[in-house]
């Protein structure tokens, strides 16, 4: 069963059955809005490039990053499947995934932030039924999604962290507007969520 979550909502990754999660999945999803005016709606929408990271922390300290120009982390626990330079048709298929290997995650990583930009530079007002979504990898379930709140001026957004509690995993989210086209932009913003 999926949770909605909300803006700083956190969930366990503990299975029912007492075990944890082994792999996991970050999808994102969006599409372009509806461009007004008579015109606009003949041009159809304007393509829009969104990219997710994933940025790995060790205390504190940016210890690695999965991107669309670093696909997998130096250790190979975190991997990104590749770039979707203009979105879905909005159907809440992924656009883009990352996939987490919980077990390969070397112990002195303690979270992974998950990003969103738009490389293009468009607005969330531009963009519509963006989200974001954690599956458990193993049996396709999916365990919890974020809808990115959509309008305002902010061109990122800080998605999600998941993070080390005890000897398994947990989920933030955290939802955070920002202002970049990549992620090195967010990096000021994310040190507020370590």
């Amino acid at each position: 069963m999926s949770v909605n979550l909300n803006k700083g909502q956190e969930i366990s990754l503990s299975k029912s059955d007492g075990g944890e999660l082994t792999a996991v999945r970050m999808g994102l999803g969006w599409q372009a809005a509806q461009r007004k005016g008579f015109l606009a709606k003949l041009a159809g929408p304007r393509e829009i490039d969104l990219d997710a990271s994933a940025l790995l922390f060790a205390g504190g300290q940016l210890a690695d990053v999965v991107f669309f120009q670093h696909l997998v982390s130096d250790d190979g626990s975190v991997r990104h499947l590749g770039d979707n330079l203009t979105g879905g048709a909005g159907a809440g298929a992924d656009d883009e995934v990352v996939l987490v290997d919980l077990g390969r995650v070397p112990a002195h990583i303690d979270q992974i932030v998950f990003t969103v930009n738009s490389f293009t530079g468009q607005t969330f007002a531009e963009v519509q039924n963006a989200f974001c979504r954690l599956v458990d990898e193993t049996n396709g379930q999916e365990l919890a999604r974020y809808t990115l709140s959509g309008g305002g001026t902010s061109t990122a957004q800080i998605m999600a962290k998941l993070y080390r509690a005890g000897r398994g995993w947990e989920l933030k989210a955290i939802g955070e507007p920002a202002s970049g086209r990549t992620f090195q932009d967010l990096l000021p913003v994310i040190s507020g969520h370590l």
